[in-house]
């Protein structure tokens, strides 16, 4: 009788810690990363990057980004990802360059001649491989790896089984999205901006047309505007949720990617230290003890109280309303809440704060240190910057303030 075979079945994964990937649109950003626990960053140049309104580096700046994250033990990844024309070749080349002399840690890259150019001039520095590439099937991911690419950003449209299998059938490293704003197109490659504003999104000059309020006009009616589907704001029928999977954590890191990336080079410091911080916390707590690991549910409450639009969970979990259009309120969250960052901590519990939103003497306030709960705190002094009593600080300006813990600098102050 034939010898009976088991049939084969994917090995068992014993996941690893991931890396947690966050933006830095500029410097300060870089520094708020850093501070609330990020392994590594993503940052552009001033040009060839998707988020070309974001501040971004020059040249010394991207010298001094480096230097700053590897003192930290922070990776530096530098995004050279648009789709780029033939006249552009030589300055391609000379950022490239630029990027090796920085001595960044990966560049993320979309464009198959920008991978060639990158596997010339600086081959000793890993290429990774942006989402806008569509990389949806362990043929695609081992393609790109025979060209040198050594990480690959999923495509956005996968579920955490085609994720999963993708893991442990290739040997690339592997990065997805956990949190943030989705592009209603394809993985990002939208032409909507292009056609409306001629602006390309494809390199980086996106005017956000999905984000805009839309109404259907009869052809015989020109002047008359139906709605489709509207909150008392307008329609909303290209505007996608954001992504958010603080509470699928586990599910995440089970599928063994390498790396989880927060979206939002565009996005203020309030949410980037909120975000970072919330999802540092969830992996380290996952990490030190698996078996016995639930979600916090105060994550969620703080990730909520950022300015958002409607959160849900993309792909990956495919849930049909999850990437339904967002015809909910436009925003949640609470844009005013951000009241500043500490500059400088002081004797007897003073901090220096640069004030953004405006603050009274009698507010009392939330304050996000990185590794430990949100404290509470009311303000028992609030002084300009000479020391004189005052009763509220203006945006744009300076302030003391004198709260009942000492914090640390880069420290978020919050309005309760």
């Amino acid at each position: 009788m034939p010898e009976t075979q088991t049939p084969a079945v994917d090995p068992p994964l014993v996941p690893e810690k991931p890396e947690l990937l966050a933006p830095a649109g500029n410097f300060e950003k870089l520094e708020i990363a850093i501070h609330y626990g990020a392994d590594a960053v993503y940052l552009a140049g001033k040009d060839f990057s998707l988020r070309n309104y974001s501040g971004n580096f020059t040249e010394e700046q991207l010298m001094q980004a480096v230097s700053l994250a590897h003192a930290n033990n922070v990776k530096v990844y530098v995004a050279c990802n648009v789709y780029s024309r033939n006249e552009e070749a030589e300055e391609i080349s000379r950022f490239l360059a630029t990027i090796g002399r920085a001595k960044a840690d990966a560049v993320i890259v979309s464009d198959p001649g920008i991978i060639r150019l990158a596997r010339q001039i600086i081959p000793g520095v890993p290429i990774h491989l942006s989402t806008q590439a569509n990389t949806t099937n362990c043929n695609s991911a081992l393609f790109w790896q025979s060209v040198g690419v050594k990480r690959v950003n999923l495509a956005r449209e996968l579920s955490l089984q085609e994720v999963t299998h993708i893991c442990r059938h290739t040997t690339m490293e592997t990065e997805i999205f956990v949190h943030g704003a989705m592009c209603i197109s394809y993985s990002g490659r939208c032409l909507l901006s292009t056609f409306l504003t001629h602006r390309d999104s494809n390199r980086g000059l996106c005017s956000h047309p999905c984000r805009w309020r839309y109404a259907l006009v009869e052809e015989l009616r020109p002047d008359e505007f139906y709605p489709i589907t509207e909150d008392p704001r307008g329609t909303y029928v290209f505007n996608s949720k954001d992504l958010c999977m603080i509470q699928h954590l586990p599910e995440l890191i089970q599928t063994g990617v390498t790396s989880l990336k927060i979206e939002g080079r565009m996005k203020g410091i309030h949410y980037l230290a909120t975000v970072v911080k919330t999802y540092r916390d969830a992996i380290d707590t996952f990490v030190a003890d698996p078996e016995n690991y639930t979600t916090n549910p105060q994550w969620l409450k703080d990730l909520s109280l950022v300015y958002h639009r409607e959160f849900g969970t993309g792909f990956y979990l495919g849930e049909p309303g999850a990437v339904a259009p967002n015809y909910a309120d436009i925003h949640q969250g609470q844009i005013h809440r951000f009241i500043g960052k500490i500059l400088t901590c002081q004797d007897h519990n003073h901090h220096l704060v640069e004030i953004r939103n405006k603050i009274r003497r009698t507010d009392s306030v939330a304050v996000l240190s990185p590794g430990v709960p949100i404290r509470n705190s009311d303000i028992s002094g609030l002084y300009d910057p000479d020391g004189n009593a005052i009763d509220q600080a203006q945006p744009n300006t300076k302030a003391i303030l004198k709260l009942a813990h000492r914090f640390s600098i880069h420290d978020i102050i919050c309005k309760v």
